[in-house]
């Protein structure tokens, strides 16, 4: 991200000890660490609950289509239409008997 480079790290290091003397730069450390692991389980957490909400939305909105499309419906309205197809072809065949 930050592209630092060599002596420009060594310079900031120079800083932070004369800043902080070497006693305390292991506690720096510790505290920065945690710190910087609360911050990715922050992160990870708010991933989740927006996975999960998105995985929620995508099932209620399956349900909504299942439940506007009624499968009972199309299988009567197919059969009535395969009904007055055979009426329309046996009609002339029952004239002609």
């Amino acid at each position: 991200m930050f592209g630092i480079g060599g002596g420009e790290f060594i310079f900031i290091v120079l800083v932070v000890l004369m800043l902080f003397g070497s006693d305390k730069i292991p506690e720096i450390a510790r505290t920065l660490g945690k710190g910087m692991q609360q911050l990715k389980n922050a992160t990870n957490d708010i991933k989740s609950e927006i996975h999960k909400s998105a995985d929620m939305e995508g099932i209620k909105k399956t349900f909504t289509e299942i439940g506007s499309d009624n499968p009972a419906k199309d299988i009567a309205s197919e059969i009535d239409k395969v009904k007055e197809d055979i009426e329309d072809m046996s009609g002339p065949i029952k004239r002609i008997r």
